[in-house]
């Protein structure tokens, strides 16, 4: 493949104390060995976007949209890394989606789940509903962590990387498979969804 895919990375908490960023940048690092992949991280934190959703938003509204809708648009494929709460996943993550139409069409979606002891799996699970709305396609494979808090070190690092990287390797084979066909498709025909 000539052309690199573009892939970005959405951190989906924007909680007090939040573990996502941990989890991301240790799956960013997995990512970017890939030499046809072109990653971008995106931290919700850093993009603070209205609950009330308008048709026509503000100049205000309009200026943080600038700051992350075209990254979305420019994406090829997403991972999302979100945490459960309370058996679902954040608001901050649902108003991102929300406020989101085209970005999102015809691209893949993976997922890296954390949490207790599903390891975010169920907020995955409703994320699938979700972004199926969006016209995506979400991947069958997801990265999960169950308790991560002791699985990491003090500087971010994996302690026992053996499960979670040949996970995070079948997600990143799926998201490159589709993120490909998808990208060629599009190209021959625009998506009329």
């Amino acid at each position: 493949m000539s052309e690199s895919l573009r892939v970005a990375i959405i951190i989906g908490s924007v909680r007090e104390g939040r573990f996502g960023p941990t989890i991301a940048n240790w799956f960013a690092g997995v990512a970017r060995q890939r030499e046809n992949l072109n990653i971008d991280v995106i931290d919700l934190i850093e993009h603070d976007l209205p609950h009330q959703l308008s048709p026509s938003p503000s100049d205000d509204v309009k200026a943080v949209l600038a700051g992350v809708s075209p990254r979305l648009a420019a994406a090829d494929a997403f991972v999302v890394v979100t945490p459960e709460y309370n058996h679902s996943f954040p608001a901050s993550l649902k108003t991102l989606i929300d406020w989101h139409t085209t970005e999102w069409h015809a691209k893949p979606v993976g997922f890296v789940g954390y949490g207790g002891l599903a390891g975010g799996m169920r907020a995955v699970e409703q994320l699938r509903q979700v972004f199926a709305e969006c016209h995506t396609v979400t991947v069958r494979d997801t990265v999960g962590f169950h308790g991560p808090w002791g699985q990491f070190d003090e500087q971010g690092t994996l302690i026992d990387p053996t499960q979670a990287e040949a996970a995070a390797k079948t997600l990143l084979d799926s998201i490159e498979w589709w993120g490909t066909a998808l990208k060629a498709k599009k190209a021959e025909a625009p998506y009329g969804g």
